[in-house]
């Protein structure tokens, strides 16, 4: 009985951690154009070969979140869309910074984004996990 457990309980161990997630969150702040924002980024880092993101962002002091679906490549960009289509923010990553645009629906405005990463703080990084499960939730409820 003892030799049949071994294997079930080594394969257990063995495939649970294939399947283990690194997740990083990121914040950044900068600039779309002249309009100060602030975006929250969730890196979730698989054994596959892609790496899941979510976020959200928002223009400080003037907006509230918005919630962002995000793809990226393998060139270090991503492209943001707003929930409900609002707008599109591609950018490129260089090193602890985002460079590129913020596009309207239509395509007729382009603007210029520069976000830099902000150092952080678990007690930090928790204010904006909650504010990002409520804008998720309410983005992506039934």
């Amino acid at each position: 009985m003892k030799i049949k457990i071994l294997p079930f309980l080594i394969m257990i161990f063995f495939f649970g951690n294939m399947s283990a997630q690194e997740v990083k969150k990121h914040l950044y702040k900068g600039k779309i154009d002249k309009y100060p924002v602030t975006l929250y980024l969730i890196e979730e880092i698989s054994g596959c070969p892609t790496t899941h993101y979510s976020g959200m962002y928002k223009y400080d002091n003037v907006s509230n979140w918005l919630y962002l679906e995000i793809s990226d490549d393998e060139e270090n960009k991503l492209v943001m869309v707003e929930g409900g289509i609002t707008g599109i923010i591609s950018v490129k990553r260089n090193g602890e910074n985002l460079s590129g645009y913020w596009i309207s629906p239509d395509g007729n405005k382009k603007l210029n984004v520069n976000l830099k990463k902000v150092p952080t703080n678990t007690k930090t990084i928790q204010s904006y996990e909650e504010k990002y499960d409520q804008v998720n939730y309410e983005m992506n409820d039934c």
